[in-house]
């Protein structure tokens, strides 16, 4: 929005002739400010009501209200959560900054608003589960968040936020689990069926021997193992980093000249298969007469095994070469943790991975999180179960 000041010259113009203007544009902040929102409604009765001390009347329907009978309004609520897991503000700082506006409102009060919307969207949430886990190519991360633990004071545990990434729809979506096993993801992904792409722990490898799963593993994780060995064997590391290097940049041509999958598909067996078969031959050569403790014994010792997998990339244009945009979905939690910390229940922590998904969907699609959360509140209400799906960030 441009609020426009108009500076007339102090001296008299009078019988001048207007030639131009100069225009300064000044970026300028109106702090945000509490306010009352008062609904008045009128009652209204016929003079016959008045006559018989019927009192019955018609009076406006209230609008739904995000939390029946709650004070906050959807915009509240929703900065609220924008402050929380966009902006990493724990909520004691959004109390001291209530305070500043001569609002007060307690922990207990902004944890029962969350809990509030945290129920109202479990739907949406839900929904936003089945339409990742439909998808033919997902990428999956887990990173670990501290957790409060009941039944020991002041101690915590070490719980999982469990990713899964859409790269062709741009979703994300986060699962909370007590622990890193297999058991969570198993369960989740019992059904799901196409490309599975992870870095290299045990668990994915399990999972994806299923038939109806092909496993693609991520070549940044690759590289980072003879980037580690930069400091011990130059020559070699140096050697496989600039293969790397060559396969991204085939991936950098593709993705700034757009290509479309199936070009993508074309230009990865052109270019991208040569080097692949000639970097993998020189990774099994190095293996044998590399010391198996060395760090470049260690770098082409994670290759070998993982081989196919790190090249099955190559079998679809729609598929990334490694599992990057995964992991960039996983810095917000990262970020978080650095603020609060841990969370306080096991509740807490589920709370936390439904709203990183949303906004983490949010960001990958260019959409504010601020006015879609706010949107979103208005009228999930009254909003059609089937049809929730029109209200998931997009």
């Amino acid at each position: 929005p441009v609020e426009e000041i108009i500076l007339e010259p102090k001296e008299d113009t009078t019988g001048m002739k207007c030639i131009g203007r100069e225009i300064t544009d000044q970026l300028e902040l109106v702090p945000a400010k509490l306010y009352i929102k008062r609904y008045i409604r009128p009652k209204y009765i016929t003079p016959q009501d008045d006559e018989s001390l019927n009192h019955k009347g018609i009076i406006a329907e209230l609008p739904v209200f995000p939390i029946e009978k709650g004070i906050a309004g959807s915009g509240l609520l929703a900065q609220v959560m924008i402050d929380k897991f966009v902006d990493h503000l724990p909520i004691y700082r959004q109390i001291e900054r209530f305070k500043r506006e001569r609002v007060k409102i307690s922990s207990s009060t902004i944890n029962g608003w969350q809990e509030s919307i945290c129920n109202l969207l479990e739907p949406l949430y839900d929904t936003l589960k089945r339409r990742v886990l439909a998808q033919g190519y997902l990428q999956v991360d887990e990173t670990p968040i501290q957790v409060l633990d009941k039944n020991k004071k002041g101690k915590t545990h070490r719980g999982y936020h469990w990713l899964y990434y859409s790269p062709l729809e741009k979703t994300v979506f986060f699962d909370y689990q007590h622990g890193r096993s297999r058991a969570g993801p198993s369960k989740l992904l019992k059904n799901f069926s196409g490309y599975l792409q992870s870095d290299g722990y045990a668990v994915y490898d399990i999972i994806a021997k299923r038939e109806s799963i092909t496993h693609l593993n991520c070549i940044a994780h690759a590289r980072r193992e003879f980037e580690k060995a930069l400091a011990y064997d130059k020559p070699k590391a140096e050697y496989a980093m600039d293969m790397f290097q060559k396969l991204y940049a085939i991936e950098a041509k593709a993705r700034e000249e757009n290509f479309s999958p199936e070009q993508r598909y074309e230009l990865r067996l052109d270019k991208s298969l040569p080097l692949l078969n000639e970097l993998g031959k020189w990774v099994v050569e190095t293996y044998k007469t590399a010391l198996p403790k060395s760090p470049i014994g260690k770098a082409t010792a994670y290759c070998i095994p993982r081989w196919d997998k790190l090249t099955n990339y190559l079998h679809d244009g729609s598929l990334e070469i490694d599992n990057n945009l995964a992991e960039n979905s996983i810095r917000p939690i990262t970020l978080g943790r650095k603020n609060y910390l841990f969370a306080g229940s096991a509740r807490g922590a589920e709370r936390a991975a439904m709203f990183y998904s949303f906004f983490g969907t949010c960001k990958k699609n260019d959409v504010n999180p601020f006015e879609w959360l706010r949107k979103v509140l208005e009228v999930i209400p009254e909003h059609k179960a089937n049809k929730l799906h029109e209200l998931l960030p997009k």
